[in-house]
């Protein structure tokens, strides 16, 4: 256990970490290795005050992990413990199937409630809110109703797993699930997933001729631009699961072959290449969505441009990007807007916990219509939403202007202090 007046990290991914000036009172941060349902480890860090809190505000991302998340400070200062959890595979696309990263989340509401605490909030930043989001629909459910297997088939026990339900959830700065937030971005011009260049001239959102400007400029595309545009990026979505469930099914194949054989069979070695073989596939150009380049669509406080930066040739074809390695199980599972089981579309209207949710104005991931439709499947009568200047993580728009992270801090601090869960 380490104690302290002030963090001695430095801020998290991408400007998620705390300010270490915030931290003006003691605390102390236990790290805690956990063993899953399906036997991996997961780890997590307790940060408290005094030690006697009854209520533990949860923090997790899927895919990503800061060990000082800015709102920790707020959650302390509610008289709240803070619970900060590692994902199993940090910054792995790879691996990454939500069905199961919902076990590593398990796991630490288990944990949690056998230390003693009486209420459980769950708070997701980003991404992190479709995780949870989907954790607390499944929690909820009887053990029996749960999902029995991720979308690519792997069979996932949660029905046998002890899953706390929460108290109360938190989100901000969401976006409608890792799936859908692909679905709005993928450039749906890329005409052979095999060529990284390959277009079609017709729906390139960076085309003069399809109503794109150099930023800072905001591009503007006519209506119906846009209809085809968004018809073809659903289209572009289904062959790509269409093509991960092409290999799901010759790898079933081949394992059905392999047991055919039967016990003292000697297996070819092709065939037991074929079983084993897990293709890994590049998915390139998925930073497209048209909103980030016309401010004219779903207008905002934003500025032109992504999370990725106002180049869309670097972040559609770099190396750094949303789903740019993954695997046919991690693509259904995560990525796949039509076959992710990650999405408030699909988990909100099973949410009945009070619900504070928080969205930044100029926030360039998640915007004003899909917050619209976040907030509307959200099935809790308790539930309260608010706007914040701020980019998606929270930082100030304007120079001089006061932080988003503060403000929002400020609001959830309240609302753990006024809530009787």
């Amino acid at each position: 256990m380490t104690e302290g007046k002030k963090a001695n990290v430095t801020a998290g991914l991408r400007g998620t970490g705390w300010n270490p000036a915030r931290m003006e009172r003691a605390y102390a941060v236990k790290p805690q290795a956990l063993r899953t349902a399906d036997g991996q480890r997961t780890l997590g860090f307790l940060y408290s005050q005094t030690g006697q809190e009854t209520t533990v505000v949860c923090m997790m991302h899927p895919r990503e992990f800061s060990g000082t998340p800015y709102l920790v400070p707020d959650v302390l200062d509610a008289q709240c413990a803070c619970w900060v959890q590692a994902p199993r595979s940090i910054g792995n696309d790879l691996r990454l199937e939500h069905e199961v990263a919902l076990l590593d989340v398990a796991t630490a509401t288990a944990h949690l409630r056998k230390l003693g605490f009486q209420r459980i909030v769950l708070l997701g930043l980003s991404g992190g809110a479709g995780l949870y989001a989907f954790y607390a629909q499944q929690a909820l459910r009887a053990p029996l109703d749960r999902l029995s297997a991720t979308p690519a088939g792997r069979p996932v026990k949660l029905a046998q797993a002890n899953m706390p339900a929460p108290d109360g959830l938190v989100f901000v700065s969401p976006h409608p699930g890792q799936g859908m937030l692909l679905m709005n971005g993928i450039d749906p011009s890329v005409i052979d997933e095999n060529d990284a260049f390959s277009t079609d001239p017709s729906l390139d959102p960076f085309s003069l001729a399809n109503g794109f400007r150099e930023p800072p400029a905001s591009s503007s595309y006519a209506p119906e631009f846009i209809q085809r545009y968004r018809a073809a990026q659903r289209a572009r979505v289904q062959r790509l699961d269409e093509r991960a469930k092409a290999a799901l099914k010759n790898k079933a194949l081949a394992r059905q072959e392999l047991k055919a054989l039967g016990e003292g069979a000697a297996p070819s070695i092709r065939l037991r290449m074929q079983v084993a073989h897990t293709p890994i596939y590049q998915v390139w150009r998925t930073d497209a969505d048209l909103r980030c380049w016309d401010l004219g669509l779903d207008p905002s406080d934003r500025q032109v441009g992504t999370l990725w930066g106002a180049d869309p040739f670097v972040s559609n074809l770099g190396s750094v990007g949303f789903a740019r390695l993954v695997t046919a199980e991690s693509w259904l599972s995560t990525w796949s807007g039509i076959s992710s089981n990650a999405s408030f579309e699909k988990c909100g209207p099973e949410l009945t916990q009070p619900t504070l949710m928080l969205e930044y104005t100029g926030d360039q991931a998640a915007f004003p219509s899909d917050m619209d439709a976040i907030y509307a499947s959200i099935g809790s009568a308790d539930k309260q939403r608010h706007k914040v200047r701020g980019n998606h993580h929270g930082m100030a728009l304007t120079e001089g202007e006061a932080s988003g992270q503060v403000l929002a801090g400020q609001m959830i601090q309240d609302w753990l202090r006024n809530k009787s869960f």
